[in-house]
């Protein structure tokens, strides 16, 4: 288990981000009456973005392809969502979102970190990742 566990956690984390993604997609016109609700301009110009960014960076983690940089990318993302969308820390419903998104950030520092796993495409090209240390000693 030890041996896989930057794989587990890396796809964990890039399922939220996929399903951000389809939820985005499945109702752009009520994602950007969110979006309006909090004062953003250019609606359709931040969806596109945050489709693509979404949907890009949780494939690149599911697959562990160039994994360090998306997950860079989702963090600055999330941080940045984070403080658009969830500081009404006073809402029970924000405070949970916030907390999440904190959550999620941290993982993702990990995967800056520590890489991605045996079972990623970044593995595979010896240029892209080395071995972390922590898990180099065998398992």
């Amino acid at each position: 288990m030890r041996r896989y566990s930057l794989d587990i956690g890396r796809i964990l984390l890039s399922i939220i981000f996929l399903g951000s993604a389809a939820t985005k997609i499945a109702d752009p016109a009520g994602t950007q009456a969110y979006m309006a609700a909090y004062g953003l301009p250019m609606t359709g110009f931040l969806l596109v973005g945050a489709i693509a960014t979404e949907a890009l960076g949780g494939l690149t983690l599911l697959l562990g392809f160039r994994a360090r940089a998306a997950a860079f990318v989702l963090a600055g993302f999330l941080v940045v969502a984070t403080v658009v969308f969830h500081t009404n820390l006073g809402d029970q419903q924000q405070l949970l979102h916030f907390l999440k998104n904190l959550a999620i950030i941290g993982g993702l520092l990990m995967v800056m970190t520590e890489g991605t796993g045996p079972l990623s495409l970044d593995r595979r090209d010896p240029s892209v990742a080395e071995e972390p240390a922590s898990l180099s000693t065998g398992a």
